[in-house]
This record gives C-alpha cells, sequence and structure tokens, in this order.
C-alpha cells in the first residue's frame, strides 16, 4: 500500500462514525497501515545540495514512525475517542506535511537533472 492510500483510509475511518472499540481497532489497524507505507519509504542518497534535506526529512521520517507507534499502542486503551481523534488527525497533518516535503524533494532532483529555471 502506498503513503497516499494509506493517509486516505486513515481519514476516512477518522471521518466516519465511532463506535468506541470498532472505531479504536478500525484507526489503530489504519495507522499500521501509514506506519507500514512509511516504513517502506527509501530514496537513493541525494547529491550535493540535496543531501541536507534529505537527511532532514528521513530524521522527520523516524520521528512521525516513533509517534505513531506511540500513539497506536495505547489507542485501544482510549476512553475518550474525541480526543484521540484529535491527536490522529494532528499526526496525519505531519504526516502530509512529511509526504509533501518528500515530494518537493523529488521535484527538486529532476528539475536539476533537467535544467530547472536556468
Amino acid at each position: 500500500m502506498t503513503l497516499e492510500t494509506a493517509i486516505a483510509e486513515l481519514q476516512r475511518t477518522l471521518g466516519g462514525t465511532r463506535t468506541a472499540s470498532n472505531w479504536r481497532l478500525m484507526t489503530r489497524q489504519q495507522l499500521a497501515a501509514v506506519r507500514d507505507a512509511l516504513s517502506d519509504e527509501r530514496f537513493a542518497s541525494w547529491d550535493g545540495w540535496l543531501t541536507a534535506r534529505s537527511s532532514g526529512s528521513d530524521r522527520e521520517r523516524q520521528q512521525l514512525l516513533g509517534r505513531i507507534s506511540a500513539l497506536g499502542s495505547g489507542l485501544l486503551d482510549r476512553l475518550d475517542t474525541e480526543r484521540a481523534a484529535s491527536e490522529v488527525r494532528r499526526l496525519l497533518n505531519d504526516v502530509e506535511h512529511y509526504r509533501q516535503k518528500v515530494h518537493d524533494l523529488v521535484y527538486d532532483s529532476v528539475s536539476m537533472e533537467i535544467g530547472g529555471s536556468e
């Protein structure tokens, strides 16, 4: 499953109706799918001026993986689904920002190869 698909599935789960136990279980499963998709993202090592940005993105990915694991492991024990949903939305927003940074990094590497705006 791609990261985009996993994010869309989690958003669909967050937008649905919430019966406490069912919602927590489905959200945890979708968080695991996001974690797996994020873990599978590997990029070739970047050259020159993209090295620092790619290293920063990798650090951010590691932090997101840790946050997903921490949130997912305690999700089944949470009684307040509204608060849990808020935390998952915040995390999902950060994952989407990470995804956009990676897309920007890939775009910059391609534009550099083609010649960019010079």
